[in-house]
């Protein structure tokens, strides 16, 4: 049986594209891009060409967009930079956000740099706007608002434009991690009312190891990394010029194709909800699925039983890639972190299917057909 991938939330398979126009930059083009020489010139000309690109797909301005090494760094610099140089003294979240984020803000509430507020969780696993908005209408400092678009483990969809709404509202800064989304779903900048995004190459076909941080040009912050003049002072360091070129290059091909594929996608998706509850009728789905939702992640939950304990484990044995979750902590022990907080006290084993372009229908059927036999 051949390798099936359903986990593309954790990573997705480089496009030959990508590769091919990263691969010059990986041989000959091997210059420093802060040499003064024609070499280092040849690089430091593919990176600005790289954040012109980026600012164009998102309506931004180049100078808003900064290279990192992906999406963790992203968001950790931004927090930072809410809490250290905006004067940010709470700081709004939730405890479903990804780890970059949760153990970030509970750091600078530890510190006692800022005071903590997590947000409900309502039953379809969203957050609960409506006290979003009565705790930025009490708290009389500046706050941060940091909830992420997309959830990485049940796909659920922030309504980023009423945040962003509500941040404006009361002069909140926001903040959202949208690894998930930054090349899967269009966004305009221009008028969204935020202050930080992040996006990771490897989520939309792109290289490992790059990632984005948008910070709007209004803002004054210091810079993340010290050292040399690198990302206009803000990162230093010797720039990952292949990865940058990746990175844009699968950025507009990810642009390009979007429709397309989201509907391909989530024809996918839906059929493999279809099938399984037509093939385990006791399945059932996180948060919200046929909602407000990524149309990438399928987060399913089967009952407890013995054999399900270990159908992570079963199904990696029949060269099936899911995960039990972010795959930031797939290999741990410990449960979901989100999946408790959704539905505290559920003993039921959550499976997180993802999807890309190159999965199948056929593929679908070999998995649920498995599955079938390992519940």
């Amino acid at each position: 049986m051949e390798r099936i991938y359903f986990d593309n939330a954790a990573t997705t398979p480089l496009d030959p594209l990508v590769l091919e126009t990263m691969m010059p930059y990986l041989t000959e083009k091997f210059g420093n891009p802060s040499s003064i020489y024609s070499y280092g010139r040849e690089s430091r000309m593919a990176i600005e060409q790289a954040r012109k690109t980026v600012a164009k797909i998102l309506h931004a301005h180049p100078a808003e967009i900064f290279f990192t090494s992906g999406g963790t760094e992203s968001s950790n610099a931004a927090i930072r930079a809410a809490i250290q140089d905006l004067g940010c003294r709470h700081i709004i979240s939730s405890p479903l956000e990804h780890h970059a984020t949760l153990h970030t803000v509970q750091y600078h509430h530890d510190r006692g740099e800022a005071k903590l507020h997590l947000l409900r969780v309502l039953r379809d696993g969203h957050v609960d706007l409506d006290q979003l908005n009565e705790l930025l209408s009490e708290i009389k400092e500046k706050v941060l608002v940091s909830l992420m678009h997309a959830n990485n483990e049940t796909g659920n969809l922030l309504d980023i434009q009423k945040v962003s709404e509500l941040c404006k509202k009361y002069g909140a800064i926001f903040h959202s991690d949208t690894v998930q989304t930054v090349g899967h779903y269009p966004f305009d900048l221009s008028k969204l009312h935020i202050h930080f995004i992040n996006g990771a190459a490897h989520k939309f076909h792109g290289p490992k190891g790059v990632g984005i941080l948008y910070i709007n040009e209004q803002l004054k912050v210091k810079p993340n990394i010290h050292g040399g003049a690198q990302e206009r002072n803000m990162r230093a360091g010797t720039e990952n010029v292949y990865g940058i070129v990746g990175f844009a290059k699968a950025f507009e091909l990810a642009s390009e194709r979007m429709e397309e594929e989201a509907a391909y996608i989530t024809g996918i998706r839906n059929y493999m909800a279809e099938e399984l509850k037509k093939e385990i009728p006791a399945v059932e789905f996180n948060g919200d699925p046929f909602g407000r939702s990524l149309y990438t992640v399928l987060s399913a939950s089967f009952p407890k039983s013995e054999k399900a304990e270990m159908l992570l484990f079963n199904l990696d044995i029949n060269h099936i890639c899911a995960s039990g979750g972010s795959a930031c902590t797939s290999g741990a022990q410990q449960g979901s972190h989100v999946i408790r907080a959704i539905y505290p006290g559920s003993d039921r084993s959550t499976v997180r299917f993802s999807f890309s372009r190159q999965n199948t229908k056929k593929e679908v059927d070999e998995v649920v057909s498995k599955l079938k036999s390992l519940i």
